[in-house]
């Protein structure tokens, strides 16, 4: 039986999805950024299904990048591969977005650091040496990372807002590199698929480390007084 794959990534500014049968990409659809992904994201995979002439009970398995990255388009794209499984029947892979990253950058990029915005003058960092990481993905102050030393090279979507800052000591990645694509989060889940490594649909959750700036704000909030509640009037 021909091995076909639905691909869903959703943690940069602008998602995508993809069909894939065995090792070969079939088409991609990038979802429009100035646009919610979440409006988008449903009549993409349909389109894409509908031109292959695929039902979603064909797909084998449905591969989702989960994270870090955006709160909302990872809660969009896992939340919808988790779906899609459950109701077409496809296993489910989910595929660290870091790792897809690094499997991009060239050969002689060792070791290198995977950066991506956390908000609040903050990056998610995770080291890593011939594609494999060497290090646990954290959450660093920026100022912090480029202070103590990063790696000989950088990639990821963070270095838009820090390219500018980082030492001459470190290179970055090609641009073009910095974001995942269909085909390295592709060959990425077909080593998972191949090793018979399969997820849970019900335990797959995007990869945050913190919650989003709402739920800190929601968290941060005074809390209320006590108001007394009568005692009924008895004397």
């Amino acid at each position: 039986m021909t091995l076909r794959l639905l691909l869903i990534e959703t943690s940069g500014r602008a998602g995508l999805v993809a069909l894939a049968e065995g090792e070969s990409l079939l088409a991609t659809r990038r979802l429009d950024e100035s646009r919610h992904q979440a409006r988008d994201l449903a009549p993409a995979i349909a389109d894409l299904l509908a031109s292959a002439g695929w039902k979603p009970r064909d797909v084998s398995a449905i591969v989702v990048s989960r994270g870090p990255g955006s709160y909302t388009g990872l809660r969009v794209g896992v939340m919808s591969a988790k779906a899609f499984a459950y109701a077409a029947g496809g296993a489910l892979l989910a595929i660290d977005t870091f790792a897809v990253i690094a499997s991009q950058a060239p050969a002689d990029a060792n070791p290198l650091d995977v950066i991506a915005d956390a908000q609040q003058q903050k990056v998610y960092l995770q080291r890593f040496e011939r594609g494999a990481p060497v290090s646990p993905l954290v959450i660093r102050p920026a100022a912090e990372w480029l202070a103590e030393g990063p790696a000989p090279w950088a990639s990821g979507p963070g270095l838009r807002l820090h390219q500018g800052r980082l030492p001459a000591t470190v290179r970055p990645v090609q641009e073009a590199l910095w974001e995942p694509r269909a085909e390295s989060l592709l060959a990425l889940a077909l080593k998972r698929w191949h090793a018979g490594e399969r997820d849970d649909p019900f335990a797959v959750e995007p990869l945050y480390l913190r919650p989003s700036s709402a739920e800190e704000q929601w968290q941060a909030r005074p809390a209320s007084p006590l108001i007394p509640i009568p005692d009924g009037g008895n004397a």
